[in-house]
């Protein structure tokens, strides 16, 4: 053993000038790792493998000095050998590494996601479940679950909100409206007609924004912005442009999907004034027959002369 060893350590300390040599003219051919530089090269094979090569040696002089033949051919194609090795482990262990970033990403994404959601929730909004609708639903209120299944579908429920913020402001001015009106008179049915319209159309909006979304959504742009920053200088100018116009497919995409947001705000924002201006209208008959500041007048004066009611003896 310890003369196979000798031998080993010889024909591995042979090979390294070659290597060296080959290595300088192409690094790629000597080295299994990125990226590939002339300078590891030079550590690899003038420091590291002739200092294992003359380790081992020194190490089997224990059993005096007789290299065999097997050896110093095991030596020789050592680095042959253990360069595809190297290059398949380090593959792996490159891949499982980016696997668990890539995990690491999207879990980081998703808490990302839900502290958007959670930040964009108002004081009081219903949430819709679109696979189980409120019981007794109508069709606009079917057609919000169906825009806002749409929207997760895309995986952007940061947009799917707006569906639950709309439900809940519909179902608001609803009951300002039957608190004011009979369900039979003409001021519900044309004011709920008009609330409807405008709803229905915040739902052709969330609709908008889904189909705008599902059109990138299998650009993922933290890819593409680690790819621009890790081997932008070694991409073609072809591959970079391309890489470029998917960014910028992202960024006009968010761009429009801003400006529907702003036309859903604009129909939240008419529905609370439709609310608020419902919910100053009085209809119901006062019960007093007189006015608030009458009754107090009389009341004040009636405590003034209570003592008149005393009974004498």
């Amino acid at each position: 053993m310890l003369g196979f060893l000798q031998g080993f350590s010889y024909g591995l300390f042979m090979t390294c000038l070659p290597w060296l040599l080959v290595g300088l003219a192409n690094p790629r051919l000597a080295l299994a790792f990125e990226p590939p530089a002339r300078w590891r090269v030079l550590v690899r094979y003038g420091l590291v493998v002739p200092f294992i090569s003359m380790l081992i040696w020194l190490t089997s002089l224990w059993g005096g000095f007789g290299p065999s033949l097997l050896g110093w051919l095991a030596g020789i194609v050592a680095i042959p050998v253990a360069l595809p090795v190297e290059r398949t482990l380090r593959g792996w262990l490159t891949r499982r590494r980016e696997r668990r970033r890539e995990a690491q990403r999207a879990a980081e994404a998703r808490q990302r996601r839900a502290r958007e959601e959670r930040e964009a929730h108002e004081a009081g909004v219903a949430v819709l479940d679109p696979a189980r609708p409120p019981e007794g639903a109508d069709d606009l209120v079917l057609a919000m679950c169906r825009a806002k299944q749409s929207l997760l579908d895309v995986f952007r429920p940061d947009l799917a909100i707006q569906a639950d913020r709309l439900y809940s402001r519909y179902l608001h001015v609803l009951n300002v409206l039957g608190s004011r009106f009979h369900s039979g008179e003409l001021a519900f049915e044309r004011s709920r007609g008009l609330v409807t319209q405008v709803c229905l159309g915040a739902v052709d909006t969330l609709t908008t924004m889904a189909s705008q979304a599902r059109g990138v959504v299998s650009v993922d742009g933290d890819y593409v912005r680690r790819r621009l920053a890790r081997e932008g200088k070694r991409l073609s100018e072809e591959e970079r442009a391309a890489l470029m116009r998917r960014l910028d497919l992202l960024v006009e995409t968010e761009r429009r999907l801003d400006e529907l947001s702003a036309g859903i705000e604009s129909a939240l924002t008419v529905l609370d004034d439709t609310a608020v201006a419902m919910a100053r209208i009085e209809t119901a008959r006062p019960q007093a027959s007189v006015t608030t500041e009458k009754a107090l007048d009389d009341l004040r004066r009636f405590v003034e002369g209570a003592d008149r009611y005393a009974r004498k003896e």
